[in-house]
């Protein structure tokens, strides 16, 4: 079957970079969130994973997201950045998976944003980007 729209293949690599402003802002956000309004949650939903350090671990946490977020907002090192971010989301779709009360996110959430890191981990940067494609 044709393509109905075959003239909006020349604009394929603006897919990418949509792609890295919508999870680059989720990032950011998520980041300043961990530092403000969820930071009690953080604390509650790490005591019950048992991890030490709680306060230590937001913080680092909460600074690896915003870091991660502006380098897909400026696509720099995309890649890596995706990687990364996409094993926090595999955590914390864990966390909210063992305690749904905790981040108050759905599962549908943590599958879109994988889904948008995943693509971005397979295609690259796009358009707009610092990364430059090999």
């Amino acid at each position: 079957m044709l393509n109905p729209f075959p003239d909006l293949f020349t604009y394929s690599l603006l897919a990418p970079f949509i792609l890295r402003l919508v999870a680059g802002l989720i990032f950011v956000d998520l980041g300043f969130l961990a530092f403000k309004n969820e930071k009690e949650r953080w604390v509650v939903s790490l005591a019950i994973l048992r991890i030490p350090h709680q306060q230590k671990v937001i913080k680092v946490l909460g600074s690896l997201e915003i870091i991660g977020g502006l380098m897909l907002l400026l696509g720099f090192y995309t890649q890596i950045a995706a990687l990364v971010l996409a094993l926090f989301t595999f955590a914390e779709s864990y966390i909210e998976y063992k305690d749904p009360e905790i981040l108050k996110r759905s599962l549908v959430f943590y599958v879109m944003l994988l889904a948008i890191l995943l693509s971005l981990l397979l295609s690259g940067a796009g358009t707009f980007a610092v990364d430059l494609p090999l």
